[in-house]
């Protein structure tokens, strides 16, 4: 029994059929976007040989959720979410079905093929609140950490398995047959959205405009066990983030070999498989929040210790050890900011979830470089891993209660809005603050 609570928690899909259909859509359609990804580098890279336009595909992917996100987030609490999620999926079908038309056909310029990328992002920044914001209605309290770990194992799996079979098709295909396969695996995205049940927001649903921005970001602001939860994710990405890195350290530590430098991404992926199979020891815990600490400090101390090893196998039992407990914090903190979140905000905080997730590891790649180039890439790391266990015990000690929050905690129920709303009022004010802002 021990070792049964130990692996991961499957009791969502088995007990939820609506859940199992979304989880398995997602995990073949965010397949097929591992996919695209390489198949759309490629043929960039062809078009333009150019680092600078290779680069811009990510930023394609990122400006985007980071610009209309929390707008995406307001539109969710305001509508039926599975109406948003169909919505979204669908843009993303059609960008897919864009890119493998101009894939085979050709004649499009590179900067069309990043333009086309940046409006499935688009459609992907509604695509995200909107799952975050479905889930919790799908599982009951007990089995939400056990659903968001299901979400991490079908995300890593994709990151293993994607990329390489990408590479294959491309081989054997072409782009375009990169981009078709992926637009099918949004049938089964699509599949699994049409069976989930109308899921109208709660009560309060968002107010238009920035005032429904407004709200989700007031609520984040005075929430302290979501913002530290949020705060500690970016301590971890921006401060520490490792990817850019792996190519210096390949050529200064190990050789430059291109066999170890692919062993570092998949040394991370593996980590993380890792710890979602065993997430029923962590799933469990009665103290997510002392959870999300240790495993936020634990990737600072393992890239640390990675920037320190000389020798490449213990170098890469490091990365394991990173990506193991990267997971563990990604699941905790989900758990934690679901179970503090009022149904009816649930669209803005997860918009804010993902661009954090988005811009964080962005900035930190970012940053990680920039001073890698100024000292040099063991300065980077080891400098970087020991920010960010002083970063999260920071966050830590001026949250107390994300010490000591419980699993059994009740759940928010509305404060948040209808204390927005009374302000709003009592001030007299029906527009927006000339102040208004976003993440």
């Amino acid at each position: 029994m021990g070792v049964r609570r130990a692996l991961l928690d499957v009791r969502p899909l088995r007990s939820s059929a609506p859940y199992r259909r979304l989880w398995a859509g997602r995990a073949l359609s965010g397949l097929g976007g591992q996919m695209t990804l390489v198949a759309v580098m490629y043929q960039v890279w062809q078009m333009t040989h150019s680092t600078a336009w290779t680069g811009a595909v990510g930023l394609a992917r990122a400006v985007p959720l980071v610009v209309l996100g929390l707008f995406a987030g307001s539109v969710v609490d305001r509508l039926d979410r599975r109406t948003c999620y169909l919505a979204a999926t669908w843009g993303q079908t059609g960008a897919s079905l864009l890119l493998a038309v101009q894939g085979f056909l050709g004649g499009l310029p590179a900067a069309g093929v990043v333009l086309l990328v940046a409006v499935q992002s688009c459609f992907g920044a509604g695509s995200g609140p909107a799952v975050r914001a479905i889930v919790p209605r799908l599982l009951p309290e007990d089995q939400r950490a056990a659903g968001l770990a299901l979400d991490r194992i079908a995300f890593q799996g994709a990151m293993l398995t994607g990329p390489a079979l990408g590479g294959l098709l491309l081989n054997g295909l072409s782009p375009g047959g990169c981009y078709l396969v992926d637009a099918l695996t949004f049938a089964a995205a699509l599949y699994g959205a049409r069976g989930l049940p109308r899921l109208r927001p709660g009560d309060g649903p968002a107010r238009p405009g920035l005032r429904g921005v407004r709200d989700g970001l007031a609520f984040l602001v005075r929430t302290p066990v979501v913002r530290g939860a949020l705060l500690t994710d970016l301590a971890t990405t921006v401060l520490s983030m490792p990817i850019s890195l792996f190519p210096l350290i390949n050529a200064e530590r190990f050789g430059g070999g291109p066999g170890t430098l692919g062993l570092f991404l998949t040394a991370l992926a593996a980590g993380g498989v890792v710890a979602s199979v065993l997430s029923g020891t962590f799933t469990r815990s009665a103290r997510p929040g002392l959870v999300m600490l240790g495993g936020s400090a634990t990737w600072g101390i393992a890239l640390a210790l990675f920037g320190l090893s000389s020798h490449p196998w213990t170098g890469l039992g490091w990365l394991v050890l990173a990506g193991a407990a990267d997971t563990v914090s990604v699941v905790c903190r989900g758990a934690l900011v679901q179970r503090h979140t009022p149904d009816e905000l649930l669209g803005r905080v997860g918009a804010a979830e993902q661009i954090v997730g988005q811009a964080g590891p962005d900035l930190g790649n970012l940053r990680q470089g920039l001073l890698a180039d100024a000292t040099s890439g063991l300065t980077a790391l080891v400098s970087g891993g020991l920010l960010c266990v002083g970063a999260v015990a920071l966050v830590g000690v001026a949250t107390p209660g994300l010490r000591g929050c419980s699993a059994g905690s009740p759940r928010p129920r509305g404060a948040a809005v209808a204390g927005a709303a009374e302000s709003q009022k009592n001030s007299g004010k029906g527009a927006d603050p000339a102040g208004a802002r976003s993440v």
